[in-house]
């Protein structure tokens, strides 16, 4: 299994310029999970998509500027954000420290500068996520004999059990699938695993948790599994368990 891609969601209203570091980025090895020209915008996407890092422009189009945005994104999300800046006066600067950014890039800039910038700032992350305390899964998950609810956009909303495909980790978050919707949780896989019934979903993989009656196929040697058109990779350690279970079901 490939170690994981960072994700970067690009806030900058100059397509040309967010265009230009979206290519720089992918040259780089980062997934660049979308543009957004608006603050507005971005923190839409934030509700189905959680990137790493977000690159801010200071100024934008729309109601809200980019610090506005940052402490958004600061309260409701947590995700880190790296201001981009053709300002670089004293005033701006102690106004954008309020929203508390990782870090400040003045735009014209140099692609190491760029590079370095976020080689720090997911460094950083990484340190803060092993000195932090998980969240408990009751903030965002509450279950019952055949179902849980889920909290998704200010709402608890009822998850069948035999409805989940498989649940994905993401650094501290997690997504559930389901045959029709994806919800995206702030608190670790292990957490949600706690909430699901150990007789019909498994661990496949550190990062997999499935529902062994949604599996449709395995490979030949048990490298990986596939439920619908997702193909989810399967630890070696745990192979002849997974097999094991699959004939009991």
């Amino acid at each position: 299994m490939k170690e994981r891609i960072p994700k970067i969601l690009m806030v900058e209203d100059d397509m040309i310029i967010a265009a230009d570091i979206s290519m720089q980025l992918t040259k780089l090895g980062y997934e660049v999970i979308g543009i957004s020209t608006r603050a507005e915008d971005a923190l839409k996407t934030l509700e189905s998509n959680r990137p790493d890092i977000i690159l801010m422009d200071i100024v934008l189009s729309g109601k809200m500027n980019g610090i506005e945005a940052a402490k958004v994104v600061l309260e409701k999300f947590q995700v880190p954000v790296i201001f981009l800046t053709s300002n670089a006066d004293d005033a701006s600067f102690q106004e954008a420290l309020t929203a508390k950014p990782y870090a400040f890039i003045a735009k014209p800039f140099q692609k190491s500068h760029l590079e370095r910038t976020i080689k720090l700032a997911l460094q950083r992350i990484a340190v803060e996520e092993e000195s932090t305390p998980a969240p408990e899964a009751s903030d965002h998950v509450s279950a019952m004999e055949d179902r849980l609810f889920i909290r998704s956009k200010g709402e608890m909303v009822k998850v069948l059990l035999k409805e989940i495909l498989y649940a994905e980790a993401d650094r501290n978050y997690c997504k559930v699938f389901t045959e029709n919707e994806s919800y995206l949780l702030s608190v670790p896989l292990r957490n949600i695993e706690a909430q699901l019934p150990a007789d019909q979903f498994i661990r496949v993989h550190r990062s997999f948790v499935v529902n062994l009656q949604k599996i449709d196929a395995i490979s030949e040697y048990h490298e990986y599994l596939t439920i619908q058109s997702s193909q989810i990779p399967i630890a070696r350690r745990v192979k002849e368990e997974v097999v094991k279970r699959l004939r009991m079901v």
